[in-house]
């Protein structure tokens, strides 16, 4: 092993390795990845890149890979894996993360860090929200799609480490609610399912009002479960979370002239999901749409058309299904009036 990280990234995919990845030349960071993922990072090293211009390539030699959950000591550490492995990450760094360790959830959905926190007492778990998109382009090279800086529950315990993630480029605002935040990154994962069904780039699915009314319903409807379950929804964009849907439903043209104030994304841009489609792993829909269903189900209500979509992404996991964005529009119609 290299000398005694000062953090670990724990699961380091696509997002992990890129943020270990900003962070290796301003502080010592641990990589702990799938053994699939160690080897590429030890053949081909880490490539990095944005869509601002930023680009590094750190040798593999100077990487601090390791496999076991027995090298995740550290004094903080980022947590990075699917969400349905949470459970099982947090079983394995308690037998081995120190009392005083910070850790923060930097995954999709609502429920990671309370998962950690119950597998991690007496340690600091911090909630924390990654805005970009990351897709590995080719063998140890990730690409940050779209713009946005990390957000984290707000923590005197994290200061020390501020200057080396500012450096690194990766500026880390500190929030003091963090469920509205979450609540309203959950609101454009939506889009995941949805630019994996399309097969496209984001831009371009982006592009298009069918799409996007797809989208829209998604979001429409999980905005009117939040407001009935009493639940904030935080400003991620210069406009209002309850303005999105609106946005989205406006004709190409002047949906194009307001898109980039709310967020830049380069052609190269693709979702979590579609990328685990295409590699033949399991998706996150369940932890995306599938808290939609849940919030709702516990309030004695349907999500229909987040419903169908987990439907959908389940049969794609099966099998490659081509879909036009006239066709997916119907058929979360259809499967919302089925449930009036």
């Amino acid at each position: 092993m290299n000398q005694q990280p000062a953090i670990v990234v724990y699961g380091a995919g696509s997002v992990g390795c890129y943020l270990g990845g900003r962070l290796h030349a301003h502080i010592a960071v641990r990589l702990i990845a799938r053994p699939r993922m160690a080897d590429v990072l030890h053949e081909h090293g880490l490539t990095l890149s944005d869509l601002q211009g930023f680009r590094q390539y750190i040798p593999a030699g100077a990487l601090d890979v390791q496999t076991q959950p027995q090298a995740a000591r550290a004094p903080l550490v980022l947590v990075t894996v699917k969400s349905a492995d949470t459970v099982q990450a947090g079983r394995e760094l308690a037998d081995v993360l120190p009392h005083d360790a910070i850790v923060i959830s930097f995954q999709n959905g609502l429920h990671n860090a309370d998962l950690l926190c119950t597998a991690l007492p007496g340690r600091t778990v911090l909630a924390g929200m990654v805005p970009f998109n990351v897709l590995q382009r080719s063998p140890g090279s990730f690409h940050q799609g779209s713009s946005g800086d990390l957000i984290v529950e707000a923590h005197p315990a994290l200061a020390p480490y501020l200057p080396a993630f500012a450096s690194a480029g990766l500026h880390l605002q500190q929030h003091a609610d963090m469920p509205a935040i979450q609540r309203a990154k959950l609101l454009f994962n939506l889009n995941n399912a949805i630019n994996a069904l399309s097969d496209l780039p984001l831009r371009q699915e982006l592009a298009e009002r069918g799409w996007r009314r797809c989208l829209a319903l998604a979001q429409r409807e999980a905005l009117d479960i939040f407001a009935a379950a009493h639940l904030p929804v935080a400003r991620l964009t210069p406009l209002p979370a309850n303005w999105l849907p609106h946005i989205l439903a406006l004709p190409d043209a002047l949906f194009a002239r307001i898109a980039p104030r709310m967020l830049a994304i380069d052609p190269h841009a693709r979702s979590s999901t579609w990328e685990d489609l295409q590699a033949g792993r399991r998706t996150e829909v369940d932890a995306l749409h599938g808290a939609i269903v849940e919030l709702a189900t516990a309030m004695g209500k349907r999500a229909p058309i987040n419903e169908r979509i987990i439907e959908l992404i389940r049969e794609a996991e099966q099998a490659p299904v081509k879909w036009t964005s006239e066709i997916l529009l119907e058929a979360l119609r259809r499967a919302q009036s089925n449930a009036s």
